[in-house]
């Protein structure tokens, strides 16, 4: 059931687990709490449908985690994986057969998240949308209460799944570390001849009106002929000591440009822009009864800016949680155990991006020749962070062991610490 704020009448509201945001994470750890039994309820500041900026790509890794939920999503469109081009050079990647699930699709986010919002409210977790919660109220680190308008809650457990900016994960302590690698976005969508074609296309020679490289990619991601539009946008990896000097939206109205013919392209419209941590590079991630997850987890592929799928892991993850006695260590142990050796090594790699020399270096090499039709298969798996643990190939063993290696060598670094 959808509540209005307004609509509420009783002061106090008891519950199992309290679910802070509505996106993909949070909407699907209240279908996997209240498929265990839990009494949910979901919060969100916003009324639905509303609109997130975001690339609407699914890898495989997503499209399994929507499997387990049972949602088909966009059926009457799926791609095969990814193209990339430049440096006068194209590869195509195909996403790999080893993963459990062998395609990708993409729907723009207001869609998405609707629709995954919906089934959280079809499962049975009691939603309450169109006011922020705040206020929380602690005993020691346990999250005994917050407010939600005029209400106050009390839950067992919090799960906190309010995105990038987590204003709620921030009055519970939460850090962003922007010395480590971070990304800069903007996206737009426009109509195109070109909408059922089954390649997401990646472009990693972006070039300004005047003809310079840019730090930064675009990428034109089909969302299939039905809704007849692509998701157009561009992206850039940014630290503390070398943030990427460019104008985004200018970038990205010259971008369209660039590709309008090739793809048939109408008028970029609903053109939007963020800030996005990577690679669990945020402290202070979970006390006694509550932890963050997703992208308020910095949750995020620091090579592909994908935070989806591992949104739909955590929350999944997060209640197979509920009942441990304290998830202060718990939860950034488990988020360690998953994800830590893929994102140091992936957060080391995003570094090199950020010299402005590196891609006009290496891009050539890449994109070029036998060279790139060999790697680039290789490098889209990994981008995708589609090497299972039960892999036994010459990547999957080299992947894992250049993680433990990186990981060894950059203890120190921050990954979802307590401070």
């Amino acid at each position: 059931m959808i509540v209005r704020m307004s609509e509420h009448i009783d002061n106090t509201k008891l519950v199992d687990v309290a679910i802070i945001g509505a996106g993909p994470a949070g909407s699907a750890a209240a279908i996997h709490a209240t498929k265990a039994g839990y009494d949910a309820l979901l919060i969100d500041a916003s009324p639905f449908p509303r609109d997130k900026t975001c690339g609407d790509g699914l890898t495989p890794r997503a499209m399994h985690q929507l499997d387990l939920l049972g949602l088909d999503i966009n059926s009457s469109y799926r791609n095969k994986g990814l193209k990339l081009h430049g440096y006068g050079g194209s590869v195509t990647a195909p996403w790999p057969s080893s993963y459990p699930t062998a395609v990708g699709t993409a729907l723009p986010r207001h869609e998405f998240d609707n629709l995954l919002f919906e089934a959280a409210c079809t499962a049975g977790a009691t939603v309450w949308t169109g006011t922020p919660a705040t206020a929380p109220e602690l005993a020691g680190n346990r999250v005994t209460s917050f407010r939600v308008g005029e209400q106050t809650v009390r839950a067992k457990w919090v799960i906190v799944a309010d995105g990038v900016r987590s204003t709620f994960g921030k009055l519970l302590g939460r850090k962003w570390h922007q010395d480590e690698v971070y990304g800069i976005a903007a996206r737009s969508y426009a109509t195109s001849t070109s909408a059922g074609e089954p390649w997401m296309h990646s472009h990693v020679e972006l070039k300004d009106q005047d003809g310079n490289v840019q730090p930064g990619y675009g990428w034109i991601f089909p969302l299939g002929q039905e809704l007849g539009q692509v998701n157009i946008g561009l992206g850039a990896l940014s630290t503390a000591q070398r943030p990427a000097r460019i104008n985004t939206k200018k970038l990205l109205t010259h971008y369209a440009e660039s590709q309008r013919a090739d793809w048939g392209l109408g008028d970029i419209e609903k053109v939007a822009s963020a800030l996005l941590p990577m690679g669990g590079a945020v402290s202070n991630v979970a006390g006694a009864n509550w932890m963050l997850i997703g992208d308020a987890a910095a949750c995020v592929n620091p090579l592909n800016g994908e935070g989806i799928d591992y949104g739909l892991e955590t929350a999944r993850l997060a209640v197979s949680l509920l009942g441990t006695k304290d998830f202060t260590l718990a939860w950034p142990d488990l988020l360690r155990a998953h994800y830590g050796e893929a994102f140091v090594l992936a957060r080391t790699a995003a570094r090199l991006l950020t010299y402005p020399q590196f891609l006009p270096f290496a891009g050539p090499v890449a994109l070029r020749g036998p060279v790139g039709r060999m790697l680039m298969p290789a490098a889209a798996r990994l981008m995708g962070n589609l090497v299972t643990d039960e892999d036994r190939d010459v990547i999957a063993r080299a992947w894992r062991l250049a993680g433990r290696g990186v990981a060894a060598a950059r203890r120190d670094t921050p990954l979802w610490n307590s401070l």
